[in-house]
């Protein structure tokens, strides 16, 4: 009987067959609410599941049975399901499990697989900066780049990259020049942080984000959002754009979604965990978006909701909770002039 209990679990997790092949599509309806203002496609809130289900009681048998499995059995198992087989034990494990929670509850039920959004637009500024950070320095924007990423053909659809003259330090540090590559020659040329903010914004309208399609900005920790966009629209003397004042901070949702501590949320330790390398130079901004946009569409592939779960409010960072009606960002409008 006990021999019986221990290879039920095992049977079950056979019995899962490999996913079809997804045929990629571009989005052509928005999956939340833009702006406040429910759209047709996904409603916010969701009828909770009924945990009493006998489906949840096999789930729960099959993650521990998966949770003993050594990293060699569990890569063998995610090839013969056709997944990702690179990644650190913990990895490996999560994302058996929730393939296999969500083919369980397909049989049960068609669950929408639909993303929280169309899009997702990752951000990682370069700022202007000097050895040992000190602390009166002030940072601004010198290198603005957006990667463009199709949640629903887990695709690098689009990227924007340009470079900004910096107002208070015009002359980078030999520190700046070379920790990101960027030259002084290259933000001499380059147009005002209001210029390129706008030019941003056009790109963004022409792809119909916020509008036809629902997108969340993306980036790798707080300081993009709520330091570097911060100090440098007040440099600027415009206001805080309103596309940029919510936003899915990657760290958080990889920590949570992965089980791991804060210290292993960096961009280079994420990848290393997912079983990826770095590609291109870093602290590009554009290559450090490029990255990240690579982590996010992993998680996705893995079963993570990515959404919201930062936001600017008054001038101070605030975290969105899980439980808040899902929104995305409202379509792109250049920000007035401060008094």
């Amino acid at each position: 009987m006990e021999e019986q209990k221990e290879n039920r679990p095992q049977a079950a997790l056979n019995e899962v067959s490999a996913p079809p092949a997804a045929a990629a599509r571009p989005p052509d309806k928005q999956h939340c609410r833009i702006s406040g203002q429910e759209t047709n496609g996904k409603k916010s809130a969701a009828n909770p599941n009924d945990f009493s289900d006998p489906v949840y009681k096999e789930i729960a048998m099959t993650n521990g049975y998966i949770n003993r499995m050594t990293r060699e059995e569990l890569r063998s198992k995610l090839a013969e399901f056709k997944l990702e087989t690179r990644g650190v034990k913990d990895v490996l494990k999560k994302r058996l499990k929730n393939y296999y929670k969500k083919q369980k509850l397909m049989q049960k039920e068609p669950i929408n697989r639909d993303s929280c959004y169309d899009y997702i637009c990752v951000v990682d500024f370069e700022a202007t900066c000097e050895e040992g950070n000190p602390p009166e320095f002030v940072h601004e924007i010198i290198e603005f780049p957006v990667v463009l990423l199709n949640t629903h053909t887990l695709e690098i659809e689009d990227t924007f990259q340009q470079y900004v003259k910096p107002e208070i330090n015009s002359k980078l540090s030999d520190f700046c020049i070379s920790l990101t590559g960027i030259t002084q020659d290259i933000v001499d040329k380059a147009e005002t942080f209001t210029q390129v903010l706008q030019n941003v914004i056009e790109w963004m309208r022409q792809r119909e984000l916020g509008t036809k399609y629902s997108y969340s900005m993306l980036t790798d920790g707080s300081w993009d959002m709520s330091k570097f966009l911060n100090t440098q629209c007040r440099i600027s003397r415009i206001k805080y754009p309103s596309f940029a004042k919510r936003w899915i901070n990657i760290r958080k949702s990889y920590g949570n979604f992965y089980k791991v501590p804060r210290s292993q949320t960096k961009l280079t330790m994420m990848l290393e965990n997912l079983g990826m390398n770095y590609d291109g130079r870093p602290h590009s901004g554009l290559d450090d978006s490029k990255n990240i946009a690579r982590i996010a569409i992993r998680m996705l592939q893995d079963g993570c909701e990515l959404r919201v779960n930062e936001r600017m409010h008054a001038g101070q960072l605030m975290t969105v909770s899980s439980l808040a009606p899902l929104e995305g960002a409202p379509a792109p409008q250049m920000p007035r002039y401060r008094n």
